[in-house]
């Protein structure tokens, strides 16, 4: 394995991008300048973070219809119930995404992926 950011493996700073997203992957994808695999990851990391953040505000917003009787309450239900389940998804999601990354597989997430793979091979 090739070497990266602080003499680690490439695999394991890789995998370090994902563990919160983009708080850990904005900052190897600033730090690594050489690396193409690990800079993947982290900009697939941190487009993957600010997706869900940017979904589960919306259906934060969602909540907020809570007060207006019945059908408020109905679209806080769901909203609620869509954003535990997204939760869910991120978590399992990211434990993928970190297990593929050690393994050295270069696996990309639909949309985010592509998005990632153009923006490191410029």
């Amino acid at each position: 394995m090739k070497k990266s950011l602080f003499g680690l493996e490439e695999n394991h700073v890789a995998a370090l991008s994902y563990v919160f997203t983009f708080f850990t992957g904005l900052p190897v994808l600033i730090l690594e300048k050489e690396n193409r695999y690990v800079r993947f990851h982290a900009m697939q990391s941190t487009l993957f973070g600010l997706a869900m953040l940017v979904v589960r505000f919306a259906l934060g917003i969602l909540g907020v219809l809570k007060g207006i009787p019945i059908l408020g309450w109905i679209v806080a239900l769901i909203a609620g119930l869509a954003n535990w389940l997204i939760g869910v998804v991120t978590l399992v999601a990211i434990i993928y995404m970190i297990l593929q990354a050690l393994k050295g597989v270069e696996f990309k997430l639909p949309i985010l992926g592509e998005i990632a793979h153009g923006q490191v091979n410029k």
